[in-house]
């Protein structure tokens, strides 16, 4: 699932208490599990998981051998079977799938990733990114500069519709932006007041942002 910058590991288990208590834990979007081997009775986990949980409940997809298995699996909650031995096309179906299901979910997460060093940064965390070169830099809401070695049109294809790219060097988090003034070109961002510039190649997302901004704002006149 490397092709996915939006999903990351948490955590692989084969104990069931340890394995149920992690997930009410740490609440994964997406959960897979090989109904063959890991638990004498897989079946009963989803079925404990969904009477504990309320509100939230685990995506679950089944990976076995057998055919045979597939109905059960569905039956009892799973959202969708693979099996093995795995494909990379089922299973790059199974995940689209489940992002069409969930588009709310997804996305949170950033996976940085150099060499065998996997950095993750919280989307909603994020004010703006800068490009410089070949490089990406990411403002961070807590000060901190992040930079990766991609170009930022790799990280505008995966980050979720709150970000937008105004420039052909920036991408900003609109829920950060404060101002925009369409006199200087200029839109600025609420944590340590950057002034982000933007052109009017990109004036259709500086509108989107506008009407998204504007919203649930009162109006007045002067």
């Amino acid at each position: 699932m490397e092709d996915y910058h939006e999903f990351n590991c948490i955590g692989v288990s084969g104990e069931y208490d340890y394995a149920l208590n992690f997930i009410l834990k740490e609440t994964p979007n997406l959960v897979f599990i090989d109904i063959d081997n890991t638990f004498e009775k897989p079946f009963e986990l989803v079925n404990e998981l969904n009477s504990l949980f309320c509100d939230y409940f685990p995506v679950f997809i089944a990976i076995s051998s057998s055919k045979d298995k597939a109905y059960e699996a569905i039956k009892n909650g799973f959202f969708d079977f693979i099996l093995n031995p795995l494909s990379e096309l089922e299973i790059r179906k199974s995940i689209l799938k489940f992002q069409k299901r969930n588009p709310t979910i997804i996305n949170k997460n950033i996976c940085l990733k150099s060499n065998k060093d996997y950095q993750y940064l919280n989307t909603d965390e994020i004010l703006f990114l800068k490009a410089d070169n070949n490089t990406t830099d990411f403002y961070m809401s807590d000060g901190n500069i992040i930079s990766a070695f991609k170009t930022l049109k790799t990280f505008e294809d995966v980050l979720p519709e709150n970000f937008l790219r105004i420039h052909k060097s920036y991408i900003i988090n609109k829920n950060f932006v404060s101002r925009i003034q369409y006199g200087k070109l200029i839109c600025t961002i609420k944590k340590n007041s950057y002034d982000i510039p933007f052109t009017k190649t990109y004036i259709d997302n500086i509108e989107i942002m506008k009407k998204a901004l504007s919203h649930n704002s009162f109006q007045s006149l002067n």
